[in-house]
């Protein structure tokens, strides 16, 4: 997964040059650049999220499954059945945290006014929205003594699926 993430966001960094360089042109092409090169980098803020999610579910020393497949939407699947409480609120925070670095370095570094700009804001920003709409009641929950969430990407032992 870390080798497509790195290709994914050295893909990110060539649409964003090539968006500079058709900014302004006549034609289609320099809009269908612009919206290439500002849905490449949401995807990058979602990916930020994700390692995120994963980099802190390990920093607490939590068992984690990994997709059979590199095209899985998922990054890893989190292990209801052997990992506890505080291993769950630490990966959930670790989501919340790549959010927070990713959306404000992406804020600050698009173009101001650049269609690729918008479509890259609006998409990341709707994108976090989605984020919070999903993870933060299972994360209040749990906090407040809940059990670990099952299903979707939490799975209990070898049930790896997708």
């Amino acid at each position: 997964m870390l080798a497509r993430d790195v290709l994914l966001l050295l893909l990110t960094a060539l649409a964003w040059r090539a968006d500079t360089a058709v900014r302004g042109e006549p034609g289609a092409l320099p809009a269908l650049v612009a919206v290439a090169a500002g849905a490449l980098a949401a995807i990058a803020v979602h990916l930020t999220h994700e390692w995120g999610h994963l980099l802190a579910a390990r920093a607490a020393g939590s068992r984690v499954h990994y997709p059979e497949r590199v095209s899985s939407t998922f990054l890893f699947f989190f292990d209801v059945g052997a990992n506890d409480r505080r291993q769950f609120l630490a990966m959930s925070l670790g989501g919340f945290a790549g959010s927070a670095i990713a959306l404000p370095v992406l804020f600050a570094s698009v173009p101001a006014g650049a269609l690729s700009s918008w479509v890259a804001m609006g998409l990341a920003g709707a994108g976090f929205v989605a984020s919070l709409v999903t993870e933060l009641p299972p994360f209040l929950r749990v906090m407040h003594g809940a059990p670990l969430p099952r299903g979707f990407v939490y799975r209990d032992g070898a049930r790896q699926g997708v």
